[in-house]
């Protein structure tokens, strides 16, 4: 009876253990594989979250919680949001099961593995990247290299908190990490405008990064 229990328990672990290592690998990390039409204009950071989602879905992945990696500035005396507070605590994995990063530390302080092979869009495919034509490296984060947003100063770092198509600018991350002689898949540069032709002249497309935050 004891040896057919113990017998029991191992099987019961064997078929289990395989299910939860799937799930626990499941794409909880993506760039946006198109862009929403407006350039720096996401609708604030509830219009991002919303694409996300929305392609998420599309892709088998709405069963999960998913944000967009954007900071916002202060508002009437408040300091902004900060992308890194926004997307859970990780883990985080590409659509081929690639861990990203185990967690928000090693996300921003310790992070090698977010390149052009691994920053994949939601469908598993690459984006391209410098020496690709079209160029679109530049990836909307409005945040600084630790994943936070920026202090108040008289710079607009967020296409006016992801609502302006025109005039203000976006800091951005390069996915790929080449160009400009900065590296930050987070913080490179910022952009030279909030057009989606100005964010194309620099090497972008209006696209960002999605991660799941439950």
């Amino acid at each position: 009876m004891k040896h057919n229990l113990i017998f029991t328990v191992f099987i019961m672990a064997t078929l289990i253990l395989p299910i939860v290592n799937a799930q626990d690998k499941s794409m909880s990390f993506f760039v946006t594989s198109e862009n929403m039409g407006k350039g720096g204009n996401l609708g604030g950071l509830a219009g991002a979250d919303q694409h996300c989602q929305k392609l998420a879905t599309v892709a088998g992945a709405g069963n999960r919680k998913w944000r967009a990696y954007l900071s916002s500035e202060r508002v009437k005396g408040k300091r902004g949001v900060s992308a890194r507070d926004r997307i859970g605590k990780g883990p985080w994995f590409n659509s081929k099961g690639v861990l990203i990063a185990e967690n928000t530390t090693e996300l921003h302080l310790f992070n090698k593995t977010i390149i052009k092979q691994t920053a994949l869009d939601e469908n598993g495919d690459l984006v391209n990247g410098r020496g690709d034509k079209p160029n679109q490296h530049d990836m909307l984060t409005g945040t600084r290299d630790d994943g936070t947003a920026y202090f108040p100063d008289d710079a607009d770092h967020t296409c006016n908190n992801w609502t302006s198509s025109d005039t203000g600018s976006a800091q951005l991350g390069h996915h790929d990490r080449h160009g400009g002689g900065n590296t930050s898949w987070n913080s490179a540069h910022a952009s030279r405008g909030c057009s989606i032709s100005a964010l194309k002249k620099t090497g972008g497309d209006a696209r960002f990064y999605c991660f799941a935050s439950d």
